[in-house]
């Protein structure tokens, strides 16, 4: 796949719309992010987590030693990311945990099953550690934790996605829109996508 690098962030634009990708790198057109709500509070956030919760241990989660915002990369898998927190739990293994601005709506959401699950296909690589977990933060319902389960499958699935976006930035591309209509109603692409 060459020296590409992608972030986690890019795959979740990706299980969004396959478009992001192409307009991010391909035409060099940035989405400014950093101008929306959700993205400004959700970094707010982390950073007040980050300043009082610096020696909480989540004990519920058998959790006995943490590491606060890790970068972690992978050269062979080609993607790079920041995971809020690396948990480690007393039966040996290790699990991603990640803060959500959003409100938790009976399931978990795509997108965040494959943050977690990137986060732990990293952490396995990184830490030479079994990762059969993950654990999502919903702020907004009262900071519930969600507990995703990982299958062999899903790693496998994820590894997928990986080359599937590397495919779109190294050789140009153009996939087809998502085919969530919704989702177009306040794209910052929506005039230019055809």
């Amino acid at each position: 796949m060459g020296d590409a690098f992608i972030n986690v962030s890019d795959v979740i634009e990706y299980l969004f719309c396959p478009r992001f990708v192409y307009f991010i790198y391909c035409l060099g057109i940035p989405q400014h992010e950093e101008k929306r709500y959700k993205v400004l509070k959700g970094r707010e956030i982390h950073e007040v987590k980050e300043k009082f919760n610096k020696n909480y241990l989540r004990k519920k989660l058998n959790c006995i030693r943490k590491e606060d915002e890790v970068y972690l990369s992978s050269e062979k898998y080609h993607i790079k990311g920041e995971v809020d927190q690396a948990l480690f739990l007393e039966d040996g293994t290790a699990a991603p945990f990640d803060f959500k601005f959003a409100e938790f709506k009976k399931t978990t959401y795509k997108t965040h099953k494959f943050q977690s699950i990137l986060y732990g296909l990293m952490m396995r690589e990184v830490y030479n550690i079994g990762v059969n977990r993950g654990f999502v933060c919903y702020i907004r319902s009262n900071n519930k934790v969600e507990e995703i389960k990982f299958k062999e499958k899903d790693f496998e699935r994820a590894i997928e996605i990986i080359n599937e976006v590397l495919n779109i930035v190294q050789k140009g591309l153009y996939p087809k829109k998502t085919s969530y209509k919704m989702r177009c109603v306040d794209c910052c692409y929506r005039r230019i996508c055809v």
